[in-house]
């Protein structure tokens, strides 16, 4: 999948956490939450590859859960800092990003079965 559809995956998915205020996030509009799934996809490929060979003995440590703080954490410093996001609290951004993660997982399947079927026929 390309990096723009991975971007409108997680802009739906942010769309969807904003629209239900999941634990009290949400954005002023659509457009913010686009612009928030643009700098959160930017900083998942570049700020989290870096975050996770830092923290690579714990990761092992835990079996992988930490990867789970580290979404959180990105999670909630990109739309705590962005205008237009209101992030209450670390613990709400961490169970959103793994609502994000399930909604995106969730469409991304979706799409995959769709263009499989196109190619078949």
């Amino acid at each position: 999948m390309g990096f723009l559809v991975r971007i409108l995956v997680n802009a739906l998915a942010l769309f969807l956490i904003s629209q239900f205020n999941f634990m009290g996030i949400h954005a002023d509009s659509v457009t913010d939450t686009l612009i928030g799934a643009l700098v959160l996809g930017l900083a998942n490929a570049f700020v989290r590859p870096l975050l996770m060979v830092l923290s690579c003995p714990l990761v092992v440590l835990t079996l992988g859960l930490f990867t789970l703080i580290i979404n959180g954490v990105i999670f909630y410093y990109v739309l705590k800092w962005l205008p237009g996001w209101h992030v209450p609290n670390f613990w709400a951004a961490f169970w959103a990003a793994i609502v994000t993660s399930l909604i995106s997982w969730v469409i991304s399947v979706i799409i995959k079965d769709v263009e499989m079927e196109r190619r078949r026929t």
